[in-house]
């Protein structure tokens, strides 16, 4: 990253010399300050041989008093990058007295891009207090935001240049300007100004956020307004949505409303939470869990419960045998997909328990009977699971979602495989069976990091957790840190999209929602630096946090 900071020398003196030709002759010197910042360096010093003022000078037949005194002009420092979170990844410096908000300045959109970026400019003046145009006439002191040309620039870059007492943003996209008046907004706050000069800032990589388990802990719609709006100033762009497992289902349904748990989200107040995403460049990506944590679901449907050989009900996990079983999960999942706008679904397919058992063709034969049944007498249990899951994904493709699936779900050695276009979400290599990234990174798979060794937040600490620190995942994670503390080849990075902070409400009372949301403050600024940025930050930990503490306080 660019941060180039240069001390300029102190103010050069020039020295002029006057002849004065009167009844006696005198001779008088004046010093020139020097005029511009521009000039520092590039004058020639009197006295070289060269032609100069003094020269010039030297034939005046005026007075010396006659001439008006000059008027220094200011020199300004070469600039600095803005201190942001996470860090602009290019600056390039200029000497000016940047840009700060003033009474009478303006956010204006040009009205050819106000259908795009109204709101945007809107957020963008109620934040720095300033008025909002719809307007192509920019004033001194005003913010210009601005759609650059289709393919322009990368997809969530932009443009952010101060010149002139002015500012001007422009992307490819309306995320991209979106992202530049967050850099915008967060200069201000750190400093009290913009720096002079051009930001240029693209992420690089395409998924970055939080998740979220509302299933075992119910979060309020504000509390979640607020992370979203947290969120959006450290350009993250993916909230997921665990809303359903053993302990609670969390959203209305009106196909199945027997399955619902007090407290839910209503649907008016989901489509609140993505009509608020949304305005800030946020994809909300829903989970059903399935074919295992089902435990709520299963409470109203007992005869779909996964029971062994000797009739013991398998936790959680549905009768994949069962025609049943995938009817009611894509009926919910047709209900559903309407719901949420975005362009992925998460279909989970984690710890189906019967793959853990020692021997599941064994001790689950109506499992077994209808893998072969299937897909061929060589199929096993994990042929019929993995069906399941390339099932599900049949039912959201249609509707233009990306599936989504933890990496446990994807099974190896057998006659049926996932499909390749169900992205990966690498969260642990400590599941029985669970394979190594570089195994699905050399299947040509699209892989994201939740890697639980620095990413889970799990209330209350259960089985060896921990909770993530910013400073642990500043100073010693990267997106190629799949799995444990081991990076997987760099050459692999294009096919890592992205990351996500997940919050796993395991013990739900261990904490409030205020001690969650100071938990992952954090922790989710050191994440956003990092995906945004592949190289080594600069700054050490102790001045990131000191930074992150003022533009998000804790509290």
């Amino acid at each position: 990253m660019m941060r180039q900071s240069r001390q300029i020398r102190s103010r050069q003196l020039s020295k002029g010399h006057v002849l004065v030709t009167a009844a006696v002759a005198a001779l008088v010197s004046l010093a020139v300050p020097g005029c511009t910042a521009a000039s520092d360096g590039a004058r020639t010093p009197a006295g070289d041989g060269t032609t100069g003022s003094a020269a010039g000078a030297a034939t005046a037949s005026v007075p010396a008093t006659s001439a008006p005194a000059p008027s220094p002009t200011p020199s300004y420092a070469l600039s600095t990058a803005p201190r942001t979170i996470p860090a602009v990844r290019e600056h390039i410096p200029a000497r000016g007295p940047g840009w700060k908000p003033a009474a009478a300045a303006r956010v204006v959109v040009p009205p050819a891009n106000a259908a795009a970026l109204a709101d945007e400019g809107r957020l963008l003046a109620g934040e720095l207090r300033m008025g909002f145009a719809e307007t192509a006439d920019a004033r001194p002191g005003d913010v210009e935001l601005a759609l650059g040309t289709k393919n322009s620039g990368a997809p969530e870059s932009y443009t952010l240049t101060v010149q002139g007492g002015r500012v001007r943003v422009t992307g490819p996209d309306e995320a991209g300007v979106f992202y530049g008046t967050r850099t915008l907004k967060q200069a201000v706050k750190s400093a009290g100004s913009a720096p002079e000069g051009t930001v240029r800032d693209a992420p690089a990589k395409p998924q970055r956020g939080l998740n979220l388990d509302i299933a075992r802990k119910n979060f309020t719609v504000g509390w979640i307004e607020d992370q979203l709006r947290r969120m959006a100033d450290l350009k993250l762009n993916q909230l997921g949505l665990h809303f359903s497992d053993d302990q609670a289902f969390r959203i209305q349904s009106d196909t199945h409303p027997e399955i619902v748990s007090t407290p839910h989200l209503t649907k008016a107040q989901v489509r609140q939470i993505n009509a608020l995403a949304a305005r800030l460049h946020i994809t909300v990506v829903p989970e059903l869990d399935s074919p295992g944590h089902l435990g709520a679901v299963l409470r109203a449907y007992p005869a779909l419960q996964l029971r062994d050989v000797q009739g013991r009900a398998v936790k959680g996990a549905v009768d994949i045998s069962n025609p049943a079983s995938a009817q009611l999960i894509d009926e919910l999942l047709r209900e559903y997909l309407p719901l949420f706008p975005g362009a992925f679904w998460h279909l989970g397919a984690d710890e189906y328990q019967a793959l853990v058992y020692r021997d599941p063709q064994a001790s689950f034969p109506q499992l077994a009977r209808a893998a072969q049944q299937k897909y061929g007498p060589s199929a096993r249990i994990q042929d019929l699971a993995e069906g399941w899951l390339n099932d599900r994904a049949d039912v959201v493709r249609p509707a233009g979602k990306v599936p989504k699936a933890w990496n446990d779900g994807f099974f190896t050695g057998g006659v049926v495989q996932a499909a390749k276009d169900i992205q990966v979400e690498y969260w642990t290599g400590k599941e029985l069976g669970a394979r190594p990234p570089l195994e699905y990174l050399r299947e040509g798979r699209k892989v994201v990091n939740l890697n639980d060794e620095y990413l889970y937040y799990v209330l209350g600490q259960p089985n060896q957790f921990t909770y993530p620190t910013g400073k642990r995942i500043y100073e010693q994670w990267t997106p190629l840190v799949l799995r444990g503390t081991t990076a997987v080849p760099a050459r692999y990075a294009a096919q890592i999209l992205g990351a996500r902070l997940a919050v796993w409400c395991d013990l739900a009372g261990a904490q409030t929602q205020a001690q969650v949301a100071e938990g992952i403050r954090l922790p989710l600024a050191a994440l956003s630096q990092k995906v945004w940025d592949s190289r080594p930050p600069q700054p050490a930990w102790a001045d990131f946090k000191a930074l992150a503490d003022r533009l998000q306080p804790p509290g």
